[in-house]
């Protein structure tokens, strides 16, 4: 069955949506940052839209193609700095709700390298991308 574009159904709604995005690019959450956790958090749901567009914006803003291919098993490398990889747990942690109920360990790591703010500004960031992602999987949105 084909899926309505959720973009033109209700502008309105990826208005306000998109309002947050606005918030987010001025916040306290640096944009290579953000792109990779809107990356992981991407390739977390499934999401082939989100995960093409932002392994595609990273990479235009400097980001290595190495890094990018890591960003699925950033454990298991060292190409990742401590910040990251707080950021890269939280993501996880906030992306898969369900399967994760325990956040203390990826709080205290995420504690220890982001301000208050940061942390409220990361979570937004995380809950907005979780957002897209449903709306594009949901709707079944194709990369270009």
């Amino acid at each position: 069955m084909e899926r309505i574009n959720f973009q033109t159904a209700s502008p309105k709604a990826i208005k306000a949506w998109s309002a947050l995005e606005q918030y987010i690019a001025t916040s306290s959450i640096d944009k290579p940052l953000a792109e990779l956790v809107r990356l992981r958090s991407s390739q977390i749901n499934g999401c082939a839209f989100c995960v093409d567009m932002h392994a595609t914006d990273a990479a235009k803003g400097g980001e290595t193609a190495r890094r990018l291919h890591a960003v699925s098993v950033w454990r298991e490398t060292p190409f990742f700095t401590p910040r990251e990889r707080a950021a890269l747990g939280w993501t996880e942690t906030m992306t898969r709700l369900a399967q994760q109920p325990e956040t203390g360990e990826s709080y205290a790591a995420l504690a220890a390298q982001f301000s208050a703010e940061e942390m409220v500004d990361l979570t937004l960031l995380i809950s907005t991308i979780n957002g897209w992602n449903r709306l594009a999987v949901g709707f079944a949105k194709m990369p270009e």
